[in-house]
């Protein structure tokens, strides 16, 4: 079992991780919930970067990392047929016994899933990651939890088209501004998330929901609060570069008595 991780770390890699731009991860917000769900099943919460993706919103488990999820919780593959056409492999675990599954091309085609040109790149990844998943899902579902791979989320987006019958042309309506209004800011609850904050990076997740707050007392009693809790920090941060180094300066004081 892995050591837990303190919060505040979680957010500044949170942090680190929104802003590389890299594993699909758009927001701090995305990547902590994904490092919290890592450290929940026990892994450090950076693995969550290694392992997931985030792909239109949606999480998904790499299909190397799932396939070696089931190896490491005893479960065993043998592949047969390989090739760009057809692959086959054969999934087994303790707990759920054996089962062959077959992907080809044909299959994909008729579901509909070969209209993703990555389909068209790379036919024998996209099937064996599609064979992974569903002897996986079948034999031990455990180790998946509900996840997809990045191929199967892909393939969910954008939504088929509806096979309704078509209609006949309308009258384009006439242009009207509409104006968006942002939903209200719960000032309490914020001041409570940033006084609960551990980390001045960590302020970085609530900076869009400050921002909204319009002029006014509660504007100013928000601001004060973040003012406070960032001063807080500040302190605590300096308390702790003194206590490092003071065991340095007793050491050299007794070095030079």
């Amino acid at each position: 079992m892995t050591a837990l991780v303190p919060v505040d770390q979680i957010e500044r890699m949170a942090v680190s991780v929104a802003r590389s731009g890299l594993f699909g991860v758009k927001t701090p917000d995305q990547a902590m919930a994904l490092m919290l769900i890592a450290q929940a099943e026990g892994l450090h919460p950076a693995i969550a970067a290694r392992d997931y993706h985030v792909i239109n919103g949606r999480p998904a488990l790499r299909a190397d990392a799932m396939l070696a999820r089931f190896q490491s919780a005893g479960g065993k593959v043998e592949w047969g047929e390989y090739t760009d056409t057809k692959v086959v492999g054969k999934f087994s675990h303790p707990s759920g016994g054996s089962v062959e599954v077959a992907w080809t091309t044909k299959m994909a085609q008729d579901a509909g899933l070969t209209k993703n040109p990555t389909w068209r790149s790379y036919p024998r990844q996209m099937l064996r990651s599609r064979c992974i998943s569903e002897g996986i899902r079948t034999v031990f579902p455990g180790v998946v939890v509900g996840t997809y791979t990045p191929e199967e989320v892909q393939d969910m987006d954008p939504p088929q088209a509806s096979r309704a019958a078509p209609q006949p042309p309308q009258p384009a309506p006439e242009p009207q501004m509409v104006e968006e209004v942002a939903p209200p800011v719960d000032v309490e609850a914020l001041i409570q998330k940033c006084t609960m904050t551990a980390t001045i990076e960590g302020m970085e997740l609530w900076r869009d929901e400050i921002r909204r707050v319009p002029k006014g007392p509660d504007r100013n009693r928000l601001m004060a609060a973040v003012k406070q809790r960032v001063d807080e920090i500040k302190r605590e941060m300096e308390r702790e570069r003194q206590a490092r180094e003071e065991p340095e300066i007793i050491e050299a004081e007794e070095g030079v008595i």
